[in-house]
């Protein structure tokens, strides 16, 4: 079961390949629950999500939520 998350949102996607990136990319991106390109992730706006984008901008394509 999915929980909704509350509040300001982040939406991201990914755009780019985790082939050839460093393991600690790799994982970011996991974390974010990242699997493929074009998958796409509803977060909720906090700082820790935040920092996890911050490290990957150039692997993802950012949405602000409500």
């Amino acid at each position: 079961m999915k929980v909704e998350p509350t509040g300001a949102t982040i939406t991201v996607t990914q755009v780019r390949s985790e082939i050839g990136n460093k393991p600690k990319n790799r994982a970011t991106l996991r974390a974010l629950g990242l699997r493929r390109i074009g998958h796409t992730n509803t977060l909720p706006d906090r700082p820790e999500i935040r920092g996890m984008i911050a490290r990957v901008p150039h692997l993802i394509e950012i949405k602000e939520g409500k």
